[in-house]
């Protein structure tokens, strides 16, 4: 039988400079972090605190999917055209 890949969900929170992550398949999850791989290293931890408070069975090793979202802007720079 196949384990479910848990998907879990970032965005980045431009204006706490933070990326937060939420999950459907992981009742109660809600935490935030700096970067992507300190947020990742908090999910490897609470995932599974959450499942076991929850009383859902996962296992010893339960695969998740972070799947991140950030809206950005690409701009060019002006040159500034400077004349003696």
């Amino acid at each position: 039988m196949k384990t479910k890949v848990l998907i879990v969900r970032a965005t980045w929170d431009e204006e706490a400079s933070v990326w937060v992550a939420t999950s459907e398949d992981v009742p109660g999850l809600v935490t935030e972090a700096p970067t992507v791989e300190a947020l990742t290293e908090k999910l490897k931890v609470m995932i599974l605190e959450l499942l076991d408070a929850n009383g859902i069975q996962g296992g010893d090793l339960v695969p998740f999917q972070l799947l991140s979202e950030l809206t950005a802007i690409a701009g060019r720079r002006r040159r500034l055209s400077v004349e003696f």
